[in-house]
């Protein structure tokens, strides 16, 4: 396989993951919310990269997504886990999920949420989220721009 080739697929599998990342944590959410975070796994990946960049987030796209405890959708024990095994063939949610992803992956999706980096459902409060000012607000989710 060409180096090419293998970064297509990498691309390929990587806009998969993003895809089914959006779908479990947002997918009953708003479209403007999903963009919003795939926008958040971009900006986590290219924070990741840098040579000071917080490891714990992961390692590209996919890496992110998958990072332990970071996205509940693929914690074995969350609810939505299950769910990602059982979306139905055609599901409409999540062909918006990949388009979206597709865009956040090829660099072509605006950031409307300011760099987020961290995000969470307006009727939580979690405890890292005490005393920090939300850098936008988008169809029910919170976004916040923190360290790692």
């Amino acid at each position: 396989m060409s180096s090419l080739s293998a970064r297509a697929l990498a691309r390929e599998q990587a806009q998969e993951i993003l895809a089914l990342t959006l779908w479990g944590e947002a997918a009953e959410r708003p479209v403007r919310a999903i963009e919003a975070l795939a926008s958040l796994v971009v900006n986590r990946a290219r924070l990741a990269a840098l040579p000071e960049g917080p490891r714990h987030w992961g390692e590209g796209v996919a890496g992110v997504c998958r990072a332990p405890f970071q996205f509940p959708c693929w914690n074995r024990n969350h609810p939505r886990h299950a769910a990602l095994r059982a979306i139905p063939p055609g599901d409409a949610a999540l062909a918006i999920c990949r388009r979206i992803a597709a865009r956040a992956v090829a660099g072509s999706l605006p950031d409307a949420t300011g760099g987020a980096t961290h995000y969470h459902d307006e009727a939580l409060l979690p405890a890292w989220a005490l005393g920090q000012p939300p850098q936008a607000e988008i169809g029910g989710l919170l976004f916040y721009r923190l360290p790692g």
